[in-house]
């Protein structure tokens, strides 16, 4: 939500996230984190964002670390950042990437515990984010590290799984011995992925789909050099919601990736996800064509007959 970037330089920095561009793809709640930069984008910065989101009428939550261990943190470490910084719900790493720092199985341990130290002091999930690169390891060291510890599985969610054939096929593997997974919006890789999954009986349940919003998609060549580097919002979700429906898959069952998957993931299925009695009023109203026509967050009407009903301080 801060902006990622930075693979070409100081130039390459995404753009901030504004609420009235979420709102606009009917995105109600949103999750930040940091990317390869851990430099020059800041949890101070990434903090700031998120309550700055959260005072325009959009719940906003964050993640603790960036694409390196030792993660940086905000208090010192990861379990007090969890416990004490009210909108922090667990951690961000990397994995099998060339950005990543590449960490040793008792490292990724270590972060994994110290995320659920800080989710069971203060109630909260103590998520570990995953970002899945393309190296050939794939997800092996999350297998490593559940063979050797007693890291629940629940707790570890690696992302892009459907990157290539390889790394989806073990992240498909992660689901059967009880864990979940997170495909990354775009050019419907993610409803296509969730169909080869389908056809395998695969429990959906533990499917979620995630935008990467505002954060920046390089093109590397085979030297590792950046030749391209371009970037998304979050509209790229509705187009996957869309790609399922199109499909064949029913709305009401499409709509659990985005919504009360994600809300498990997160830890809030309390008050996310679904449309019941002393649920957050999330709603958006769609029309026909998939346009957004309406769109409710808390309760609040943000936006209605397609346009933009509440600003954001400097609109």
């Amino acid at each position: 939500m801060t902006g990622g970037g930075g693979e070409q330089g100081f130039a390459s920095r995404v753009p901030e996230s504004r609420m009235e561009d979420i709102a606009a793809t009917g995105v109600t709640t949103v999750l930040g984190l940091l990317g390869t930069d851990g430099i020059t984008r800041s949890l101070e910065n990434l903090y700031a964002k998120v309550e700055a989101l959260n005072e325009e009428g959009i719940s906003a939550y964050m993640l603790t670390g960036s694409y390196s261990l030792p993660s940086v943190t905000l208090t010192g470490s990861v379990e007090r950042d969890i416990a004490l910084i009210s909108p922090c719900i667990g951690v961000k790493l990397a994995l099998s990437d060339h950005r990543s720092s590449h960490p040793s199985v008792r490292m990724l341990t270590d972060a994994a515990a110290a995320a659920r130290m800080g989710g069971l002091i203060s109630g909260k999930k103590g998520l570990v984010t995953i970002h899945m690169g393309s190296g050939e390891a794939g997800i092996s060291p999350l297998f490593e590290m559940l063979e050797q510890s007693d890291i629940p599985i629940g707790n570890l969610l690696p992302t892009h799984m459907g990157r290539t054939d390889a790394l989806f096929a073990q992240g498909l593997e992660l689901i059967k011995k009880g864990g979940n997974i997170d495909l990354t919006a775009g050019d419907g890789e993610a409803a296509q992925r969730i169909f080869e999954a389908e056809k395998q009986g695969i429990d959906l349940e533990r499917i979620t789909v995630s935008s990467d919003g505002y954060g920046s998609q390089p093109r590397f060549d085979a030297g590792g050099n950046c030749i391209g580097l371009g970037w998304t919002g979050t509209g790229v979700l509705m187009e996957e919601l869309q790609a399922l429906v199109q499909r064949g898959m029913p709305l009401e069952n499409a709509l659990i990736f985005f919504t009360r998957n994600a809300a498990n993931r997160l830890g809030l299925p309390a008050s996310k996800g679904q449309i019941l009695p002393g649920m957050d009023a999330d709603l958006v109203v769609l029309e026909d064509n998939w346009s957004v026509f309406g769109v409710f967050a808390g309760g609040n009407e943000l936006r209605w007959d397609g346009r933009q009903l509440k600003k954001g301080y400097f609109s």
